[in-house]
Formats: C-alpha cells, structure tokens, sequence
C-alpha cells in the first residue's frame, strides 16, 4: 500500500492507548490544556518556566515588539547549567545515574550526576585558564563519548557558546563552520569508533584548522588511541589538563541573561554557506524540559535512550539538556545500530534494561530489512514508550515498530520538528489516541496550521504549507552573523501574517491530525498532480522487498515531471528485472499509474545527512549530470 492509500486508511486506524498508559501518563485531561494554552500561551510558559531555578524573575514573559526577533523570559537571569547539573547536585539526586554510556568495541563507563558535575566543573576551569570567557564560541567536534555533552556542558557553564561539529564531517565543513564562528578553541578526539573502524578525527581536524586558521588551542580525547599529530604549544591531551590543578572539582556558574546565547547549531542549505541557528539559555531550557517529561512521561525510574547524536539538535536537546533538567538516567552508544550483528541495539535494551527508546524511521527501515527474528530473540519487555523523530514515519514502519519492538504495548510518540524550532512542535502524548504515520496534533502553547499561497487555512484534506503562527520559547533567535538571512529564509513568505515557514507541506485530517507530506521542495508535480516524494516512497516500502525507498522528480516533455525511483532491497531479495516490474504494478495497483516510477534503481545505499534524512537534491543533481552543491551533512 503506498502512503497515500495508506494514510487514507491510517486515519481510520486508531490506536487507543491502554488503561494502564492513561492511568500511569503524567499528563491528564491534554484537550483541556491545549484549549488553556492556546488561549493565552504566555500564561501557560510563564507556569512551565516556574518549575525551573532562575537566579532572578523574568520581568516579561515575551517580548514581540521587534518580530521575528522575538525574546522571552526578558529580564530573567539563569544558566541551564545550573538546571541540568547543579541544583541536582545539592540533592538525593546526586548519587542517581545521569548517564550509562556503551561504546562500539562493548567498553561501558557509568556517570552520576555528581561525579557528571564534578567532570564539568573541571573541563569548566579548563577552558577559563584558556581564557575562554561568556560569548565566545568554541567548537566541539568528535564522536559519540561523553566527553562530548562534558564539553558542551562546560561551556555552557562558563557563558560561551558552543557550535558542535558531527563527528566524521568533512574538513572543510569543519573549516566553514570554525571561521563563520571565529571558535578559537577546538575540542576534539583523535578518533571514534564507527562499524568496527576508526574515524581519523584528529586528522580531519589538522587539516580543517590549515584552512582556517583562527584556532589557537586544540583539545584532543583520546578514545582510539592511535599514533596522532599533536602540535606543541597548540595541542592538549584532554586527559591530561584534566589532571592539573586548575582542573579543580567546582567551578562558579556564569549567570547569564535568559537571552544570551546558548549554541550555534549548523545545518545546511540547498545553496550557499550552512546557517548557523542561535538557541538561547531561557526559553530553550524551559520548552525542551517541558516537551520531553509531557511527550516521554519522564519518571524518575525510567532509563531513557534517544538513539541520536550529541551533534545534532535532537542530541542536543533530548539527549544532553532536557534530560538532565529532568534528573532522567539516559543511555548513550557510541557506534552503529548493526554492528557487529543486526540484534545490537535489542541486546542494549535487554541489558540495560532501556523504558523509553527515541529513533529515527531511517534507522528503523534498516534495522526492519533483516527481519523479525533479530529483535524476537530479546527480552524487550521494558519498554513502554517508543519515539520516532527526524523525517515522517510510514505506516509500514510505524506498525513493525509498534507490533515487533513495542509488543503491541507500547504507545509511539511521533515527533515532527525541526534545528530551528528547538524541540518538538507536533507531537502526541501518551494518553492520546494515535494514528500510523501521524504526528498527531500541535504540542500545548503552539499554534500550527496549514495554509494555501494566500495565507489562509485550507480545507480538511488539503495539502499546504505547514506554518507557526506564533512565537515560543525554544525557537532559534536568528542566523549567527547574518538575521538578513533569517527573516529571508523562514519569515518572509507570509510576512503579512507574521508566520514562520517551515518549508514542509502537510494536511490535516478531519479529527485535526497533522500528516507531513514532506519538504516542499520534495513534491513532484507529475501532469498536473502534486505527489510527495513521502508518498511514492512509502508505496515502494510497503512491499516486502524494499527495505528503503527513495524518489526524486525528473523532467519531462510531456508530463512536466517523471518519477524515478531508488530501492534498498531486504536481506533475501535478488535486484531482478520480473521484481522491477513487479513493484511499478505494486505502486500501480495501490496508487494508480499517475505514481508509478518510471524508472526504478536498485542501490545498496541512499545519500543522507548525518541524522538520517535522505538527501534527495543529491540524487537529482546525480541523475542530472549537475553540481550536488553544500553536502557538508551528508553521512560517510
């Protein structure tokens, strides 16, 4: 079944959640908080924000006098540092687990959240004897160790701001993103692991500083331990700074403004320099605490897995910061899902026990494409919530991820949001009743619509651009170095109406549930008929072939636009002619001829960028014999 047929009968699938989920859900009577958030939504953040520590009272709760410069919490001052790690501290909570960390290789290391203080109060002291004082940037680029949020954390902690770099990004997507930040420290680590080999990072970075050379101090982990360059009177081995005096166990936390910068997030465009997203102390900390314990019912005996990386904005939200102001125990693996064996990520589980497990449908696709037996042969009975984030779940996905990993009992929290927005914007929660492939509906305090050319609200059904249409409080302040390109880039299109593009299409349904339809750049106008690429490509997966699917919009004389289509095949098909034939009959026959491929390839591998999105514009550009253009965030 394609993802159009198959969303039509998705919006009738609803799974209710289980007595047990509604009884034991934190968040209770959701219809009549969305009514009282929606009404008056700095009254509804202003409440959230007081369950956080705030060294002084915001004066205002947003400021819009200068759109889309929007500021909250104006007046406030804090540190999310001082939220995530220092007020636990003082606490019970200091001897509770706040990190359970496994590397690729099967090495384990376990933090609390004292001995987690304690390491970033010295990596803290750290970087003041390098003088790095509130505002500066520094850039962190290695792998997935817990040096990594440790770096981020310190920084934080001492007012400067941290632009981390995905490990294994080329070198001159680190030398862009080190002179647009002018970072005069670089940390990082000679190495990390990835499906049983070494990155080189310490290379990459040697040759990424060559081409800019602001970075006056590097900072090397050692976590492979190979033979690395280190220049002296530039290059420091982490672990031994770690071990001098002025590494000490307490450090002051900088009180900053609740609108001083917090990071600088990259993420890449289909032309021109990546955009650096500014996040900042105030209303980040106080929607990405609130979104998590709302949409994952965070409990203090959960062990919490988001499946992503510290250099991405998930990783940086629900993997470093909002758990940590919730005082959760989260879990963190250093390398690939299947390595060595496709069961890796289900023996974590077992393990370690995991509650909560948040991943993207990518990796889901390929983890599905070696069956049922691998997850079958666990104990996964600890689970009770899954999580979905990074790009719209299909169906197919949605009902393995439920009836294989879940058991049939644990509800999927569907996440759609974005760099920008800071933390998830449409979403469920636990005791809401759930669709296959939906986000379900706006997430309390945010107001989402979708809207024709002119602005205004379409019908029930109808596809349009998906819009905010007011400000919160995770949201990016601006581009770093560059608000022209800001207000350009998501506030310009509906500038009259004073809504934020997002840049994808979508509808909702007569119950109000949002479907993403996917970037409005991936939908292909085949002889007048609007197809998303999400569509098309769900059709395909739906097979039991395809294990990944991913289709692009081709020129065409007579019909504006062809289909042609790429496949990944599950273990145990053969990439033949009669099954070429017979997935076109399959999308035919599901969808009607209109959506059927042209032309369709089968491939061991799909470009996508480093958090699992297929990069669609590469395989265009591939297929038209053009330049593929800013891949800086495309995966090795």
């Amino acid at each position: 079944m394609d993802r159009e047929a198959d969303i039509i009968a998705s919006e009738h699938e609803v799974y209710q959640p289980s007595p047990d989920v509604i009884r034991d859900a934190l968040i209770q009577d959701y219809d009549q908080i969305m009514a009282r958030a929606l009404e008056d939504p700095e009254a509804f953040w202003a409440e959230r924000a007081q369950a956080l520590d705030w060294f002084q009272p915001w004066e205002k709760v947003l400021d819009d006098s200068n759109p889309p410069f929007y500021k909250w919490f104006v007046g406030g001052k804090t540190n999310i540092v001082h939220n995530a790690l220092d007020r636990h501290a003082k606490t019970w909570r200091r001897n509770k687990l706040a990190l359970i960390w496994e590397g690729e290789p099967g090495d384990t290391r376990t933090f609390s959240y004292y001995r987690l203080w304690q390491e970033v109060c010295k990596f803290a002291n750290v970087l003041r004897s390098m003088g790095v004082k509130k505002g500066e940037r520094v850039t962190i680029y290695m792998g997935r160790v817990p040096e990594l949020p440790i770096a981020m954390l310190a920084c934080a902690k001492v007012g400067a701001v941290h632009s981390v770099v995905y490990g294994g990004f080329s070198e001159q997507a680190l030398a862009d993103r080190i002179e647009d930040a002018q970072s005069r420290v670089l940390v990082t680590s000679d190495g990390a692991w990835l499906r049983g080999k070494v990155v080189n990072l310490k290379s990459m970075a040697d040759e990424a500083i060559h081409r800019s050379p602001v970075v006056e101090h590097v900072i090397v982990v050692k976590r492979t331990g190979q033979e690395v360059y280190m220049e002296p009177g530039r290059d420091y081995w982490y672990h031994d700074l770690m071990s001098l005096p002025i590494a000490s166990n307490t450090c002051q936390t900088e009180v900053m403004d609740a609108e001083d910068p917090l990071f600088i997030l990259y993420t890449s465009g289909t032309t021109g320099k990546p955009k650096g997203l500014v996040h900042t102390h105030g209303g980040y900390q106080v929607f990405t605490s609130t979104t998590l314990q709302w949409v994952f019912d965070v409990k203090e005996e959960d062990r919490y897995w988001c499946a992503a990386d510290p250099g991405w904005i998930t990783g940086h939200s629900y993997i470093v910061y909002a758990p940590l102001i919730l005082g959760a125990t989260s879990f963190m693996y250093e390398g690939a899902p299947a390595h060595p064996y496709p069961n890796r990520w289900w023996k974590m589980i077992e393990n370690y026990n995991i509650t909560v497990l948040y991943t993207s449908p990518t990796a889901l696709r390929g983890l599905m494409r070696f069956g049922d037996a691998w997850p079958r042969r666990h104990d996964l009975s600890s689970l009770r919530l899954l999580g979905s984030v990074g790009e719209p779940i299909n169906p197919e996905a949605w009902r393995w991820y439920y009836n294989i990993i879940g058991q049939g009992r644990c509800p999927i929290m569907d996440t759609w949001w974005q760099t920008e927005t800071g933390g998830f914007m449409i979403t469920p929660v636990p005791s809401v009743p759930l669709k296959p492939g939906s986000a379900t509906r706006a997430f309390a305090g945010i107001d989402v619509d979708v809207v024709n050319e002119d602005g205004e609200p379409v019908a029930a059904n109808e596809d349009g651009y998906l819009v905010i249409k007011r400000p919160w409080p995770g949201m990016a302040r601006t581009i770093y170095g560059d608000p022209d390109r800001f207000v350009q880039q998501y506030w310009s299109r509906f500038a009259t109406h004073g809504f934020y593009l997002t840049g994808d299409s979508a509808r909702k349904d007569d119950d109000g549930y949002f479907w993403i339809i996917g970037r409005i750049d991936d939908v292909i106008k085949v002889s007048g008929y609007r197809l998303g690429t999400a569509e098309v490509e769900s059709a395909l997966v739906s097979h039991p072939a395809v294990a990944e699917a991913a289709v692009i919009g081709m020129p065409d004389e007579v019909r504006g636009n062809v289909i042609w289509a790429y496949c990944i095949l599950r273990t145990g098909y053969e990439a033949t002619e009669k099954l070429n034939d017979e997935l076109k009959e399959h999308v035919r026959h599901e969808t009607g001829p209109i959506a059927v491929p042209s032309r369709i390839e089968f491939v061991d591998s799909l470009p996508k960028t480093r958090s699992g999105k297929i990069m669609r514009r590469v395989l265009k550009a591939h297929a038209l014999g053009k330049d593929v253009g800013d891949i800086s965030t495309l995966e090795a």
